[in-house]
């Protein structure tokens, strides 16, 4: 069920711009002319075949792409550009491809794109690049970083010691990881390669993060001998100690890199950082208000110390930079919620309540809006947060949904449940057709039990809007997952419409999985739930997985995904429902404990 606790995001779409067809017809041969060309005669009977340029197929395939990006259709487009590009082997057209598929909400189709864009142009980084980033949004971080590092010995700029810090601090394996770095170090040529420091850097990273600190230690000592006028070593160094308590170290390091680039933000922080910790605010004020000075009119910079000094535990002198923005034209939105968070924190109630109000519509306006009121509930005061709720819906329109989701969860945390359905069903007399509301209440009345209800609801949505994919692939799901007889028929419907809508979406995905499955067809489930569990790991979709596995009798398989999942997510009820059902699954019973 989507929370009312979280930002809507809203997508765009933008037009592609025409394509210059007239700049590819200049290949086509011209039609024959002259006296001995006869009205009644194929004027074309003896001309040659055509090698270069369009033909009459290849132009209709690319004006029908061209006409379905301007109508937004950019997964038709997508395929029309590729045909194109496929038979006439042209760069352009792929790279145009790759555009459209960026639009078609498709990431199978865009990786097909972009590894038909590497064949045509293996010289191009480009494409390589697009499937980096593809892979890292699947969260695929050892494909991701494969690829950066085929960037990387193209003569590419990889930044690796930047994705390894972005991979660590998403919890990614980093075993994998480091054994793809070692591998690229131990080239013959690695040492000469320009991006060789940044590689080193990147490696020592993942040495700390699998606890190999010892040969961390020695790879970024190998480094200072050789480039010790490296500002970035020494803000490895420097993070590095700090994360082993060190932070005395991290001071030393900080200020060797500022002796390289003095006034660098990183180091300046880094060096900030290390004199909290050590108990040095007064120091730590002092390098800020120096960077301060350097950077005048720097909001953002302002914002992250304030937020520096909130993590390590001392409000005043967050306070203190915050407070000057508070006076201008442009304050920033955040700058009023940790003013609000620092009230709050010293018990301010009446003060933070105000700066939580002020915080415009914007990324933090619902965190805001979230924030007061639980502070008015820890507070003891639930019927005054549901006013603040109450009259926010009425000063911020656009909103109003949201804030009505949101007094709903709150409603359910505080065991209120009655409350929260009195709350909803009333909003929802008042605005019978707000699909969140209706999807919000279908998805209560499920966790409750009550199918009616929920099918009411989401039949109301599809009425109102039949290519609303949620609630088609909502409603197949659920009809699937109960394996109602007579109706699995209906689900697959719904769920192939769903598809049709969101080709690209791993939930999806995993609905056409499940339904297939339920109808007695795993061979065709199988490849569904390997996609779906490919672009978006889940330890609902591996369930699915690994049960249409075990039924087509590839246990070892399925048990290894079981292990795998086990280990991968935190909470897994579902696998533990299977597990009940299948024990044969349970990894113990291989001889190989979790």
């Amino acid at each position: 069920m989507p929370s009312g606790l979280d930002t809507l995001s809203r997508s765009w779409r933008t037009a592609l711009p025409p394509l210059a067809l007239a700049l590819l017809v200049t290949g086509c041969q011209a039609l024959p002319s002259g006296p001995d060309a006869g009205l009644d005669d194929d004027p074309l009977a003896g001309a040659p075949p055509i090698e270069r340029g369009l033909d009459a197929r290849g132009l209709a395939g690319l004006l029908t792409a061209e006409l379905a990006g301007q109508r937004g259709d950019y997964r038709r487009a997508t395929q029309g550009y590729l045909e194109g590009a496929e038979r006439y082997g042209s760069v352009a057209l792929v790279e145009r491809a790759a555009l459209a598929a960026r639009f078609s909400n498709d990431p199978q189709l865009l990786t097909h794109t972009a590894e038909l864009w590497r064949t045509l142009a293996p010289d191009s980084e480009a494409p390589t690049r697009l499937l980096a980033s593809l892979a890292l949004q699947r969260g695929d971080w050892p494909e991701a970083l494969a690829q950066r590092l085929q960037v990387v010995e193209r003569g590419g700029q990889g930044e690796l010691s930047a994705f390894v810090e972005l991979a660590l601090g998403e919890n990614a394996d980093p075993a994998p990881l480091l054994e793809l770095m070692r591998d690229h170090l131990a080239r013959p040529s690695a040492l000469e390669h320009p991006q060789h420091d940044d590689a080193e850097l990147a490696t020592a990273l993942l040495e700390v993060a699998i606890g190999d600190t010892a040969s961390a230690q020695r790879r970024l000592d190998r480094l200072a001998e050789r480039s010790p006028e490296l500002p970035a070593l020494w803000l490895t160094r420097a993070r590095l100690a700090q994360e082993a308590g060190d932070y005395t170290r991290a001071r030393t390091a900080a200020r060797r890199g500022l002796t390289i680039t003095p006034g660098d933000p990183r180091l300046v922080l880094m060096l900030a950082q290390s004199e909290l910790r050590l108990g040095n605010i007064d120091a730590a004020e002092a390098q800020t208000d120096n960077l301060l000075e350097s950077q005048a009119g720097n909001q953002e910079l302002r914002l992250a110390l304030a937020q520096l000094y909130l993590e390590e535990g001392h409000p005043e002198p967050a306070r203190r930079l915050l407070l000057p923005l508070i006076g201008e034209a442009d304050t920033p939105a955040l700058a009023f919620y940790l003013l609000g968070a620092i009230a709050e924190a010293e018990d301010e109630i009446d003060n933070a309540l105000l700066y939580y109000r002020q915080v415009p519509p914007g990324d933090e306006f619902l965190p805001a809006r979230l924030s007061a009121a639980r502070m008015l509930i820890d507070d003891d005061r639930l019927l005054d947060a549901r006013a603040f709720l109450r009259i926010e819906r009425l000063r911020h329109e656009a909103y109003f949904t949201d804030l009505v989701s949101l007094e709903v969860e709150l409603l359910e945390r505080e065991g209120r449940a009655d409350e929260a359905t009195v709350l909803l069903d009333r909003e929802l007399e008042r605005t019978p057709n707000d699909e969140q509301l209706l999807y919000m209440r279908a998805m209560r009345a499920w966790e409750g039990g009550d199918l009616e209800a929920m099918e009411r609801d989401l039949g109301r949505i599809i009425e109102r809007d039949p290519d609303n994919a949620t609630a088609l692939n909502a409603l197949g799901y659920t009809l699937a997952d109960l394996g109602i007889e007579g109706r699995l028929e209906e689900a697959r419907a719904m769920i192939e419409r769903a598809l049709e809508l969101e080709p690209g979406s791993p939930a999806i995905m995993d609905s056409m999985g499940w339904v297939l499955f339920r109808l007695g067809e795993p061979e065709r489930a199988l490849p569904w739930l390997e996609r779906a569990y490919a672009t978006l790991p889940d330890q609902e979709i591996a369930a699915h997985l690994i049960e249409v596995l075990w039924t087509l009798e590839r246990h070892d398989e399925a048990r290894a995904l079981t292990r795998e999942a086990m280990e991968r997510f935190d909470e897994h009820p579902v696998l533990d429902e299977l597990l009940e059902r299948i024990p044969e699954l349970i990894p113990e019973r291989t001889g190989a404990p979790l």
